[in-house]
């Protein structure tokens, strides 16, 4: 079905069950919604002068002259019914609306006014591939995703046929290459017609592909692409609380075992009194004092003893809720516990905060 460069000037419902639905340089010049089953739209240049609803129909259409029957489609058997965006480029969005539609392929470059974007029902986007890359002992984890970001790390990489067979969609020859800057707005915009429409999960997802494609942005300085890469690592962007704890807990068993080997002393000081008689008038000074902390001695095994383990334990514990600990540490043992004082609840915070954006309402 072809409607390219048709101008709708009145309400119009429009129902369409047909493998191709070319809407390119249509104009509506009213409201309208278009109904599609079996649908790859493409959009492309599309003027929208008062809100269209565009929406995958669930169950076949019924016939104008007999609405008891349905419309036939043994035409098109064997096909998915789901609708699938091809493109909006060229195209305002601040009057459309899509439900139910497939957006995994859907190119949103060119498109202006993607922050009022509708977006509602169950519309899908790219995701990320999940097999384990051959040369990093790790894999991408699962979010949403839009297909200029997998065309970037396409053209990016080293070896584009791996990246393509990995999981990563290839580019069509005719679309243009985008920097990583123009991705992060893409990113930007729609993360905000998705917060708007309050859905916070998904739109944490392109939180983390603005962060991305932020912290591979050449032209940004240094230091924040510095800044970004060790929150990356750290916690995926303040998202992935697996990381953020796994890092708490191999910050806390260094701690442990720094704690148990130099930072502990030999033994616990215990405070000495000292005295003196005045000469004249029999007058007694008692003065109390606790030594200095002495450094363990001895082999690194004996001082991996259960006593001190417990002790060490309960020093990390009350650094990561920012407690002092109040047990008597050597010098090494003070600047670790300043150190992990700072370091472990902001792990803990970064972990917390991952789990909040997936809850969020």
């Amino acid at each position: 079905m072809v409607l390219d460069g048709a101008v709708f000037q009145q309400p119009v419902t429009v129902e369409i069950a047909a493998p191709q639905v070319s809407c390119a340089r249509t104009r509506w010049a009213s409201t309208a919604t278009l109904q599609l089953r079996y649908a790859e739209l493409d959009l492309r240049d599309a003027v929208f002068e008062y809100p269209v609803l565009i929406a995958a129909r669930p169950t076949p259409f019924l016939l104008p002259s007999n609405p008891t029957d349905v419309l036939p489609e043994t035409g098109l058997s064997g096909l998915e019914p789901g609708v699938r965006l091809d493109t909006v480029g060229g195209v305002d969005a601040a009057h459309l609306a899509l439900h139910d539609i497939d957006l995994s392929g859907c190119r949103f470059a060119g498109a202006v006014h993607l922050d009022q974007l509708r977006v509602d029902g169950w519309c899908t986007f790219a995701i990320t591939p999940t097999t384990w890359s051959h040369r990093r002992p790790w894999r991408w984890s699962r979010r949403n995703t839009l297909t200029e970001e997998h065309h970037w790390r396409v053209r990016t990489a080293r070896h584009p046929d791996r990246a393509t067979a990995r999981g990563w969609s290839s580019p069509p020859p005719d679309t243009p290459a985008l920097k990583p800057a123009a991705v992060a707005a893409l990113y930007r915009q729609l993360r905000k017609s998705l917060e708007d429409g309050k859905n916070e999960p998904d739109a944490a997802d392109f939180y983390y592909g603005e962060c991305e494609m932020r912290r591979h942005d050449t032209t940004r300085p240094r230091g924040e692409r510095a800044l970004l890469g060790a929150y990356w690592a750290l916690s995926g962007y303040g998202l992935r609380a697996t990381r953020a704890l796994a890092w708490l807990g191999v910050s806390m068993a260094i701690t442990v075992a720094v704690m148990m080997l130099w930072g502990l002393p030999a033994d616990d000081p215990k405070p000495t009194l000292t005295g003196r008689q005045a000469a004249v008038g029999h007058k007694v000074v008692l003065t109390t004092d606790t030594p200095d902390p002495v450094n363990p001695t001895g082999s690194l095994l004996e001082r991996a003893s259960a006593e001190r383990l417990e002790k060490s334990l309960r020093v990390v514990i009350n650094s990561v809720v920012f407690r002092s600990s109040g047990q008597d540490l050597t010098t090494a043992g003070t600047y670790t516990e300043m150190t992990s004082r700072l370091a472990e609840p902001v792990l803990l915070g970064l972990a917390v905060l991952a789990i909040r954006s997936r809850v969020k309402r």
